[in-house]
């Protein structure tokens, strides 16, 4: 039986308002296409849906079963229309985010905080994973876009932008103060208590392979979760801490710890943005993309 839903549809409001003359309001058409819609509907199911009166139609016990279901399947579908349309709107719907803390701390934070004052009714979730986690995250399509630390591995079906420079550097406390000021050899690293991020991180991955290309290999005294624990570890001279210049730079600034100066720069590296090129995203997430790739946050 292949029957148009339009006059399903038709039918619906017809028994929703109890008249034709209504139904042909409310949906801006002729009071007689509404009739010929019912009677097409009623020869195709071969029964009368309505009783016909002066004062309007009441349904038959026939038209009673069928509006049941149709009522509950038409509702639905209007359900989904608004639903639709708040989010095509920006009045509600989700991003899901793959970040870092140091991306989400010292890059993304900010233009969230923006971008919720504008639509609060957008639900973002924020995956917390370190660079492979999030690219694999990514490319299996759990998140929309990730903010990572570069540099990052070519993948043919995914984009990446830079957004922001960042640099690594290796950070002290009062004990190593003898230290400061002078131009340091990198093998001086081999011999001192260093703190690292673990080895699943883009930004250690990053630092080894810089310092093997000059010649030195790190065995850290200390692997870390994340950079803030670095930073604290330093204050208290456990090691000298390798982090991203962002995060010390508060306990720099209050003379908690101190920058160690090497006779070569390490050089600097991005924050990237990183969206599939085979996912499509919401209007949502394009939003914020577009509010990320204009560099504007406040």
């Amino acid at each position: 039986m292949n029957i148009s839903l339009e006059y399903y549809k038709i039918f619906y409001y017809v028994a929703e308002l109890g008249s034709f003359t209504q139904a042909a309001e409310k949906l801006c058409v002729s009071q007689p296409a509404v009739s010929q819609a019912v009677r097409m509907l009623e020869d195709s199911l071969g029964s009368e849906l309505f009783l016909r009166g002066a004062r309007g139609v009441k349904l038959t016990p026939e038209g009673k079963v069928l509006y049941s279901y149709v009522k509950r399947g038409y509702e639905y579908i209007l359900l989904g229309e608004n639903t639709f349309r708040k989010m095509i709107d920006l009045v509600n719907g989700e991003i899901r985010i793959g970040a870092s803390d140091m991306t989400l701390q010292y890059y993304l934070l900010p233009y969230l905080e923006v971008f919720h004052g504008k639509y609060p009714g957008i639900k973002v979730t924020v995956t917390n994973a370190p660079t492979p986690e999030t690219l694999s995250n990514l490319r299996e399509g759990i998140i929309d876009f990730g903010i990572i630390s570069g540099p990052a591995s070519e993948y043919a079906d995914v984009r990446f932008t830079p957004v922001k420079k960042i640099r690594d550097i290796f950070v002290a406390g009062s004990q190593f103060a003898h230290l400061k000021g002078k131009k340091l050899p990198f093998q001086i690293l081999e011999e001192l208590p260093v703190i690292c991020l673990e080895s699943n991180t883009s930004t250690r991955a990053y630092l080894d392979r810089f310092l093997c290309e000059n010649g030195v290999t790190l065995h850290p005294e200390f692997e870390l979760a994340t950079s803030d624990s670095i930073v604290q570890f330093a204050r208290r001279n456990l090691g000298v801490g390798a982090v991203v210049d962002c995060f010390a730079e508060e306990y720099r600034k209050r003379g908690d710890i101190f920058s160690l100066e090497f006779e070569k720069e390490i050089p600097e590296r991005e924050f990237l943005i990183a969206v599939s090129e085979r996912s499509p995203v919401s209007k949502a997430a394009k939003e914020l993309l577009k509010m990320l790739y204009q560099g504007k946050p406040l």
